[in-house]
């Protein structure tokens, strides 16, 4: 038996990172705010799905990644990334069109590498939070 076919009553308690069903008409509060972190992030720079859990002070990278995959199309989904550097598979190409247009770091892909497609700059790239990190979201 699914969760989703149990009465409410019975159903297990949720954290405040767990994620309803996408097809609800409201945006879950926590997705919200890591969209408001997307936002946030300057062009040429990238926060890793740990990064944006960390600053939110909830979660961590798999609810942001989450939240990501399900609604972070509106947002600049290019700059939230895996901690390695590696190009979000199936969208390689459309995220290095915004890192090269934004002027984002990358490392150029040796011959022996898959696809020789390049990684992000992790070292050159990664943003803290900075300055436009002080009223915190």
């Amino acid at each position: 038996m699914s969760e989703q076919s149990l009465p409410e009553a019975a159903r297990p308690e949720r954290t405040g990172d767990a994620l309803p069903d996408p097809t609800g008409d409201a945006l879950p509060e926590y997705a919200e705010r890591v969209l408001d972190v997307a936002e946030l992030i300057p062009p040429g720079r990238v926060m890793t799905y740990g990064d944006v859990a960390e600053w939110l002070e909830t979660g961590g990278p798999r609810q942001v990644g989450r939240v990501m995959a399900l609604y972070g199309g509106a947002v600049p989904w290019w700059r939230v990334v895996r901690a390695d550097g590696v190009l979000l598979p199936g969208h390689e190409l459309r995220a290095l069109d915004h890192y090269r247009a934004e002027g984002t770091p990358l490392k150029e892909a040796s011959r022996a590498a898959e696809g020789h497609l390049p990684r992000l700059d992790m070292r050159r790239a990664r943003w803290d939070g900075g300055e436009r990190a002080q009223g915190h979201i």
